[in-house]
């Protein structure tokens, strides 16, 4: 797991397709999604720890483009 797209495909396996049309809406909803594998036992927590990282990281990357775009 090293990219958001990585988690999208892995959350297509369970039946979870995400697209709101927001980028940043779509990092948090993928989060929620994440959130309720690992509670429903289905990811082990190597894993679960693994994609949070990637999901944070990508979300504080986007957060900081929509602020630069804000500022043009």
């Amino acid at each position: 797991m090293r990219t958001f797209l990585d988690v999208l495909q892995l959350l297509k396996k369970y039946d979870i397709y995400i697209h709101l049309g927001n980028r940043l809406w779509d990092i948090e909803l993928a989060a929620i999604e994440i959130d309720n594998l690992y509670k429903a036992g289905l990811l082990e927590n190597k894993k679960y720890a693994q994609i949070k990282l990637v999901l944070t990281h990508e979300h504080e990357m986007e957060e900081r483009r929509q602020a630069k775009t804000a500022q043009e």
